[in-house]
């Protein structure tokens, strides 16, 4: 943020996990804030804060208006760009904070054809589908992102969307985007999947493979599949797992990197949520 004409941390108090994110053009941070005032400040970027613990009153001053929140776990605030204003926590809470480039949204609206975008403060937000949707990119930075950056590009693509669709001051119909997937670029693209299940794959390096954007190409994938890139991703590495199962004698360990996974723990465990049964389980029966 901008305090005094000068480029200062948004909060005075030392982040919980300080690790290198998967996003281009968002940062997630997680704060424990303590009983403090931060003084006037601007943001240069769209600032969302998710609460996650703590009961006590939070007071606001920004464009003139004042205003005092008794906030809890679960409580949003939304901030665009250009926003002026002053805090004051009555008490002390863990926060989640999201700082969004306005390019990023610019970039997601113009594909549709809208104009760009514009946000209105609101120090009380509601919207349980975007809570839930925060919570599980903090849930999967505290982890160190086990499930990969293909995930974690597809949950930066769903909060784009949902600001944009539910958020902006005019609503922006995403189901204007311009152009296609049509079928021979739909196969390169699972091809591309296929050839890549050992690595920890991009969405925009898929999409680069048929020219599309990151938000166009994974909307598009999934109204000809039924299916999020992701989803189609694990299905293949499980369908690649279960090929090396039934045809060779090497170990779990062995096999969870030959199919993405750098952690045998999240293989074992993925496979017996897709397919029902644990690696070994499954292995034994065939």
């Amino acid at each position: 943020m901008v305090r005094d004409n000068q480029l200062v941390p948004l909060l005075p108090s030392q982040l919980k996990e300080d690790r290198e994110q998967p996003w281009h053009g968002l940062l997630l941070e997680r704060h424990t804030v303590s009983a403090i005032e931060i003084p006037e400040h601007e943001h240069r970027e769209l600032c969302l804060h998710l609460q996650a613990s703590g009961e006590k009153a939070m007071e606001w001053w920004s464009g003139g208006r004042y205003g005092m929140e008794k906030t809890s776990p679960g409580a949003m605030i939304l901030l665009p760009a250009g926003t002026r204003d002053r805090l004051r926590w009555h008490g002390s809470s863990e926060r989640l904070i999201l700082s969004l480039q306005p390019e990023l949204l610019d970039r997601v609206a113009a594909e549709a054809g809208a104009a760009v975008p514009e946000f209105e403060a609101h120090w009380s937000l509601q919207d349980v589908s975007l809570q839930r949707l925060l919570f599980e990119m903090g849930r999967e930075a505290s982890l160190g992102w086990p499930l990969g950056r293909l995930y974690a590009d597809l949950t930066a693509a769903g909060l784009v969307s949902m600001l944009l669709r539910r958020h902006t001051t005019m609503p922006v119909d995403l189901g204007h985007l311009q152009g296609g997937l049509p079928m021979p670029q739909l196969r390169q693209a699972m091809e591309y999947i296929s050839a890549n299940l050992d690595r920890d794959v991009r969405l925009e390096a898929i999409a680069g493979e048929v020219n599309l954007s990151p938000f166009h190409f994974a909307r598009e994938f999934r109204a000809l599949t039924g299916q999020t890139p992701y989803q189609y991703l694990l299905d293949q590495r499980m369908e690649r797992a279960k090929y090396l199962l039934r045809n060779h004698t090497w170990s779990i360990q062995e096999i969870a990197p030959m199919v993405g996974f750098h952690s045998p723990v999240n293989f074992v465990r993925t496979f017996r949520q897709r397919v029902g049964v644990t690696p070994g389980t499954w292995r034994k029966s065939v």
